[in-house]
């Protein structure tokens, strides 16, 4: 039986329209837009002018913070402008504007790394020099990840579930590049002291079983483990729960329950970087939704602008009411085509139609459904009721801080109330009143 977690729902995958599609790789832009911030932490510094030559690979920006990831020029060419660009997140951030020279000069510093002598602290800063970071979307650097769980966890899970609809950029990774997840999770075990290690995939990706076990002979350590189809399979809490049947605790994060969990696509670019010797230089995005003409998996560099996604699937069938990088469940909406890809972009989505409109008029008819599908065991309309009027107090008392915005219950929620939107606002309403203590 395919293990799973309390709660969730089952949204129609939409996964059809691009699991069967191979991985395109798209031609290089003319010009890359490289913000200084893609991750959780601090912000870069650029460590480039105006007019600087940079080579591919080269690392351009970077911050003495320790959460923080550096970053790395995507193509060579000649650094147009630092100023700032639209971004993801709805504002505009300090960018690095490189244009192409189309030669991918590689910098020097891009070499496989030698593994037989490496130790754990090497290994580390290698992570922390190449800017990986948490490809399924929270962006959280990875080399801290690492060390903060090693010597606490006793296991190391892979999360290739891939839960959200539409997402299918994972799924073509495993099925193309099987060896890049297996070495990579081989390596990730190594450092954690060959801990129990398992690949987790949900019962509806079960083509890429034979593969990936083709890199994982008996008695490496790594298992492939299967799980029930169900959203939020892939969020950290539920997953750990499902595959060893532990609760991360309020307030506490995944080492505290013995586990360590990393994206499919990040530990593949961990097999990349000691492999190959390169940093983040590219993400496999799915290019779905039904205003998108032929939607893809398409192999881009970072700081591509999106439009040149767009454009490579044939454009808009109409013009969309809705563009989202990400999910439909926790995806940010985007307000331009300027924005460029970022380390956590794994989907662009656009919709057309009676798709994502918006209800004038929403209203709570107190059904309930909401708390059955939560799966952080939550009482949505709560915090939604109370995050406009009532003291930060009561927020703290209805637990908001552990809602992860999954999006079921606006999923489930027949008054078609913004829950998440204004759970978010609640959220951020206690994190400020904890900064000014």
């Amino acid at each position: 039986m395919a293990r799973t977690f309390k709660g969730g729902i089952h949204p129609d995958g939409m996964k059809e329209l691009t699991s069967s599609k191979p991985i395109e790789k798209l031609a290089p832009p003319e010009y890359v837009v490289l913000p200084i911030s893609m991750h959780i932490g601090a912000p870069c510094e650029p460590l480039v002018s105006k007019g600087d030559y940079v080579y591919m690979g080269q690392k351009i920006a970077d911050s003495p913070a320790p959460v923080s990831a550096p970053i790395h020029a995507s193509i060579s060419g000649t650094v147009r402008d630092i100023v700032p660009m639209p971004h993801s997140n709805g504002s505009k951030v300090m960018s690095i504007i490189i244009d192409n020279d189309f030669k991918d000069a590689p910098h020097e510093s891009i070499q496989p790394k030698d593994l037989s002598t490496i130790t754990t602290e090497e290994f580390i800063s290698a992570v922390r020099e190449a800017g990986i970071v948490g490809h399924g979307g929270a962006a959280f650097p990875t080399h801290i990840k690492i060390s903060s769980g090693i010597g606490k966890v006793d296991r190391l899970i892979i999360n290739a579930a891939e839960c959200e609809p539409y997402i299918t950029s994972d799924h073509r990774i495993m099925l193309e590049r099987p060896e890049e997840v297996a070495e990579g999770a081989k390596l990730l075990r190594k450092m954690f002291g060959d801990i129990e290690t398992a690949i987790c995939i949900e019962n509806n990706k079960q083509n890429v079983v034979e593969g990936l076990k083709k890199y994982l002979p008996d008695g490496c350590g790594v298992d492939v483990t299967v799980l029930a189809t169900k959203y939020p399979q892939g969020a950290e809490k539920q997953l750990i729960f499902a595959v060893t049947g532990r609760e991360v605790q309020s307030g506490k994060l995944p080492a505290d329950a013995g586990c360590a969990v990393f994206n499919a696509d990040t530990t593949a670019a961990i097999y990349r970087l000691f492999n190959k010797g390169v940093p983040v230089l590219r993400r496999i995005v799915t290019v779905s939704g039904s205003a998108i003409c032929e939607p893809k998996n398409l192999e881009v560099r970072i700081g591509t602008p999106v439009e040149k996604l767009i454009d490579a699937c044939g454009g808009f069938k109409e013009a969309p009411n809705k563009l989202l990088m990400g999910g439909p469940m926790m995806g940010t909406a985007l307000s331009s085509l300027d924005v460029p890809v970022i380390k956590g972009t794994n989907a662009i989505l656009a919709f057309c139609g009676k798709e994502c409109v918006l209800n004038p008029n929403p209203v709570c008819i107190r059904c309930g459904k909401c708390v059955e599908v939560c799966p952080m065991s939550l009482v949505p309309t709560y915090i939604y009721r109370s995050y406009e009027t009532d003291p930060v107090q009561v927020l703290e008392k209805v637990n908001a801080l552990d809602c992860i915005e999954c999006g079921a219950c606006t999923f489930v929620c027949p008054g078609k109330l913004p829950l998440v939107q204004g759970i978010r606002v609640a959220k951020q309403r206690v994190l400020d009143a904890r900064r000014k203590k």
